[in-house]
């Protein structure tokens, strides 16, 4: 492919909008790409240490085979079938096969445990349930006595299952067997199904999170996906000449929408990772031209590039500071639109050779032309980070309930701090009094599963989706976020307090993975801190700070003083009532199967108050 990797700061090649499939449902969108691709390479997957590739063609014969084998089953129109798996080929296989059948996909976070599978399937109706291995099965069968409607748990991969004699999991292998039969038997039948979809017709549940509370199934139509991709391609142009890396869970908007169906639009490259672990090696051999993460993800990456540099010798060390702060220049006069003079492009182009193209290639990002974030609000100073190393970044802000992106930040005027501009395929507007930010479009989704009275609260009589997030708005129609409604401050003095402000600005700390700041109807903030384990545990190993476990890090005084410092670091960012007070680090090392944490990794700011109610309580009570 051609290089596209910027030759300047961020002088990101202007790609035209070439993508233009015909098809009014994500089913018939599929199957014309790959008639156009046929031969082109879109997916790879590293498995056992190998690269493997399929081309266009090979997928439409292997999604064929998984179709015919849905309709072998019984699988009827509006039927829905799960998914509770890692992202990998096999997930995209059957979720483009689950759609040509007119059935409705879900996707399982692969960290739910038994009783969220439970009831994920029972509120979605699902009759089939693809699982990744032994580990998801062993949860389907222990909750299947309570899913009549289930008929069959499809397993992708059934090493150490050889031996299973049950008559209701099957391995997808003999589903593709099955299929191939019934292809022979009715070999339209699978285009007749998909032929007959009609773009209102619902295609995709994703689920929120389930913060507070029960997690809800929103509901998205065809013709909304469809709407959304397309909209995708006009805002952030990419092509089949670009290269993606799809690690990110499946069942998120993020994924799904801005990184599978995106590139099934355009016919961009997705390259699978071997495993959620294996994400820092695998994005250095893909080395995607365009990459889409989470802020907890790009704030890794740059904790992974300081902690190298504390293990660097001192020349190394001299070279990144004097590098890094020319890229800072030169990122500071572009951000205020203020020229570049010629001397200082000549320092930058030196600085890319002494040390940033190595720091670029540390994290895998040297052929990346561009970012994305999106999910979270993030630190601007993380942004900075990145526009200095001469990779633009653009944020963009939308939910699970707008198909993703509802505004963005355009690469002609990054604004760190800013969710940009509300993209052209929908509304945005703030709500008057309350200032909540407000989505209007064809691609707002079509409600809550089951939840007619939860529909109603979050879109009003005028179509207007209501978000939850505060917001703010320049003249020239930049958004940012001020906070979730709910997560708003009012501290006993009256001062109103945005949390996110804060935890952003301390999350940018290399031995910080998130805090959650409390003070509502108190006299001062204080804060609940998720250590980075890995950096801290370094930072212990490197000073010679005894401790046994992670409990016993968190309570080492030395690593109590280390958070203190990275404390007082941002505090003096802020306004006196607006400053930490006291912290307290959590003891346990939490998981995506810890309730504390969303699949996303997100502390449950309400579930984190109450279960820690007595800690928090220590930091008001104690002189």
């Amino acid at each position: 492919m051609r290089n596209r990797s910027p030759a300047g700061l961020w002088a990101a090649e202007k790609l035209a909008v070439t993508a233009n499939l015909p098809g009014e449902t994500m089913a018939e969108v599929f199957w014309n790409a790959v008639q156009q691709r046929a031969g082109q390479v879109w997916m790879r997957q590293k498995e056992l240490g190998i690269w493997q590739s399929w081309t266009w063609r090979q997928v439409g014969d292997i999604v064929e085979e998984i179709g015919h084998g849905l309709l072998a089953l019984g699988v009827k129109p509006g039927d829905c079938i799960s998914i509770l798996a890692n992202t990998k080929a096999e997930w995209m296989w059957s979720d483009m096969a689950i759609l040509s059948c007119a059935a409705v996909s879900n996707g399982i976070y692969p960290t739910d445990a038994s009783e969220q599978v439970k009831y994920l399937c029972q509120d979605s109706s699902s009759v089939v349930l693809f699982v990744e291995d032994d580990e998801q099965l062993d949860k389907a069968l222990e909750v299947r006595q309570q899913l009549p409607l289930l008929r069959k748990i499809v397993v992708f991969d059934m090493e150490g299952l050889q031996d299973l004699d049950d008559a209701q999991v099957m391995s997808f292998d003999a589903l593709r067997a099955l299929g191939r039969e019934h292809m022979r038997v009715a070999p339209d039948a699978l285009t007749q199904r998909w032929g007959a979809i009609a773009p209102h017709d619902l295609a995709i549940l994703i689920y929120t999170s389930g913060t507070t509370g029960k997690p809800k199934g929103a509901m998205h139509s065809h013709g909304g996906l469809v709407y959304s991709v397309r909209g995708y391609a006009q805002l952030l142009p990419q092509d089949e000449d670009d290269e993606r890396m799809c690690f990110l869970p499946l069942c998120h908007v993020a994924e799904r929408l801005g990184g599978a169906f995106f590139a099934l639009y355009t016919g961009t490259k997705l390259n699978f990772v071997e495993n959620p672990e294996t994400v820092p090696e695998n994005v250095r051999e893909i080395a995607p031209t365009v990459a889409t993460a989470v802020p907890r993800v790009w704030e890794k990456f740059y904790s992974a590039v300081t902690i190298a540099l504390k293990e660097a010798g001192s020349l190394q060390q001299a070279a990144y500071g004097w590098s890094i702060g020319i890229g800072h220049d030169i990122a500071d006069r572009v951000l205020r639109k203020e020229p570049v003079g010629g001397l200082l492009k000549w320092k930058f182009r030196v600085a890319r050779v002494m040390a940033l193209n190595n720091v670029r290639k540390l994290i895998g990002v040297h052929r990346a032309r561009l970012l994305v974030t999106g999910a979270a609000p993030i630190s601007p100073e993380l942004v900075r980070w990145y526009l200095a190393l001469g990779i633009p970044m653009v944020e963009v802000w939308g939910m699970t309930e707008t198909c993703g992106a509802s505004t963005a930040v355009p690469l002609t005027d990054i604004r760190p701090g800013s969710i940009g501009q509300a993209v052209p395929y929908n509304e945005v507007k703030l709500a008057e009094g309350s200032n909540e930010i407000l989505v209007r479009g064809p691609n707002v989704f079509k409600g809550y599963l089951n939840l007619p009275d939860k529909t109603a609260e979050t879109i009003d009589a005028d179509g207007w989706m209501h978000s939850g997030d505060v917001g703010a708005v320049s003249e020239d129609g930049f958004f940012r976020i001020v906070d979730r409604m709910k997560d708003i401050i009012i501290t006993a003095g009256g001062k109103n307090i945005t949390p996110s402000e804060w935890e952003n600005a301390l999350k940018f700390s290399p031995y910080v993975t998130d805090a959650v700041v409390i003070g509502d109807a108190r006299a001062y903030l204080t804060v609940i801190i998720m250590i980075d384990h890995e950096n801290v545990e370094k930072f212990a190993q490197d000073s010679d700070v005894p401790f046994s476990n992670y409990a016993s890090l968190t309570r080492a005084q030395e690593v109590q003083e280390l958070i203190q410092q990275e404390i007082d670091r941002v505090n003096t960012k802020f306004a006196r009532v607006e400053q930490i007070k006291k912290f307290f680090l959590l003891d346990t090392q939490l998981s995506a199967e810890d309730e504390e944490l969303t699949p996303t990794m997100k502390l449950k700011r309400k579930l984190i108050q109450q279960k820690y109610a007595a800690q928090i309580e220590a930091m008001y009570s104690a002189a």
